[in-house]
């Protein structure tokens, strides 16, 4: 989870996400971002849920994956200065934490109460 907001805003978590860029698939999108904001290398396992919606008045898709860690260091690198925290966090974490996106709660508890660690 990241810890995000702008210098103005109150900092909230979220899982690490973003854009897509030009010519970038969904899978290479959440691979990037996962990258510059954690300072992990992944690779994908599986999609797990897309969330549709309207944002601001912009129509988006959201898809979500499992990811499996392949290296990289745990750091913040990300070029728009808008993460000030890294941490993993445990499901009991997830039911106190506040999300910069609410509906993110129940999906991310659900998914991640049913992980055979």
């Amino acid at each position: 989870m990241v810890r995000q907001g702008k210098k103005d805003e109150e900092k909230l978590w979220a899982v690490p996400a973003g854009g897509k860029e030009d010519g970038e698939t969904f899978e290479q999108c959440c691979i990037r971002e996962v990258l510059e904001e954690t300072g992990y290398e992944a690779e994908i396992v599986r999609q797990l849920f897309v969330k549709t919606g309207v944002f601001f008045g912009v129509e988006v898709k959201v898809q979500y994956f499992e990811i499996k860690i392949i290296g990289g260091d745990l750091r913040i690198q990300d070029p728009d200065g808008l993460i000030h925290e890294i941490a993993w966090k445990k499901v009991s974490e997830m039911s106190k934490s506040d999300f910069g996106f609410k509906e993110d709660r129940e999906f991310l508890m659900k998914f991640t109460g049913s992980l055979q660690v």
